[in-house]
């Protein structure tokens, strides 16, 4: 097969302007807790990064929640 040698050069792209995302909403400064199902374990995550230990009860992942926001 013979390379296709009619083609336009193309310049790199690395001069071409990087497109602005959308302004992205802030993340809360709060802790927001929820809870996750991972099989037949819940855990209590936040929006911080925390997450809780898997437990069989949703009534102690909450419980992990409340603890984790409390001050």
């Amino acid at each position: 097969m013979e390379p296709h040698t009619d083609a336009t050069p193309v310049p790199p792209l690395d001069w071409l302007p990087l497109p602005r995302p959308h302004a992205q909403p802030e993340p809360p400064t709060g802790h927001t807790t929820s809870t996750a199902d991972r099989g037949s374990f819940c855990l209590a995550v936040c929006t911080c990064g925390w997450s809780g230990p898997a437990r069989r009860s949703r009534d102690l992942a909450r419980k992990d929640a409340a603890r984790h926001t409390a001050p």
